[in-house]
């Protein structure tokens, strides 16, 4: 029996690829309209640099500040990365304990959701307090916090949302929970749990940059944005936003990738394909 015979993955076909144009084309198209839109409005408006500067002028603060912008948003993403493993971690734990048990799924979900309530804001100061201005750990800790709810709910509907034919499938094959979980409840959930982590990645950005407003190392992009706000040199904070939006989309990418890798059966990767 040869290789692709016994099912081995010949890799994306050109029919895939095609396929996977067509759905970023138009979004790449929009960008770089609103980019032209953008220079030229600008330009007709004559508006002052501080009001809003042009994407020509944000490119240029960049070349310019780039020594200092792209350790930046390594160190930034340094801490959203590490704040996302904390906030991830917890939040399987936690998800694993509230599908297994439905008294500790009741009484652990409020205290989630009021979790997720509370204002980035409000936690800064404490973190900081508790980990130190400077320290990394502090930012982490903001990070972790926002991610923790959507990887808890997210993945315990994914475990507890199963088909109950599965269930009496599993059940008439006499199979015990260990097997249940890691045959039906897990495979359930990862489309859950990707969906979160793409949510994750996102609010793990925000978290880590809002930490930064109120204090830390230099260069990260919220000190970044901070100062060169208060030296009036917009056109680096539009900068500093812009590659913090970039990096972002990247880690979103990154996951979706991963997605694709992990659960080619899922229903939207065969729509998309």
């Amino acid at each position: 029996m040869t290789a692709k015979a016994a099912g081995s993955d010949p890799g994306p076909s050109s029919r895939e690829w095609i396929g996977v144009v067509r759905h970023y084309l138009p979004s790449v198209v929009i960008f770089f309209v609103a980019l032209l839109l953008w220079e030229l409005l600008v330009r007709a408006a004559n508006l002052q640099r501080f009001v809003l500067p042009r994407p020509t002028a944000i490119g240029a603060a960049f070349a310019e500040r780039s020594d200092t912008l792209i350790p930046s948003a390594r160190e930034t993403l340094f801490e959203a990365i590490g704040g996302l493993a904390i906030g991830t971690s917890a939040g399987l734990a936690v998800a694993f304990l509230a599908a297994r048990f439905t008294t500790m799924r009741d009484a652990l979900l409020p205290w989630g959701v009021a979790a997720s309530a509370v204002p980035i804001i409000a936690f800064a100061p404490i973190m900081n307090n508790w980990f130190g201005v400077i320290s990394p750990l502090s930012k982490m800790m903001i990070v972790a916090v926002l991610v923790f709810f959507p990887v808890m709910i997210n993945v315990t509907r994914g475990l507890s949302l199963v088909d109950p034919g599965a269930l009496e499938l599993m059940r008439s094959y006499a199979a015990g929970e260990t097997t249940v979980l890691r045959q039906v409840r897990i495979p359930n959930a990862l489309p859950y749990f990707f969906t979160a982590m793409k949510i994750a990645t996102t609010l793990s950005l925000i978290g880590a940059i809002v930490g930064e407003y109120f204090g830390g190392a230099d260069l990260v992009l919220g000190r970044q944005i901070v100062q060169s706000a208060s030296a009036l040199r917009f056109d680096v904070t539009w900068a500093a936003i812009a590659l913090g939006a970039v990096t972002g989309v990247v880690f979103y990418l990154i996951v979706a990738g991963v997605e694709r890798l992990v659960i080619p059966w899922h229903s939207s990767h065969r729509q998309a394909g």
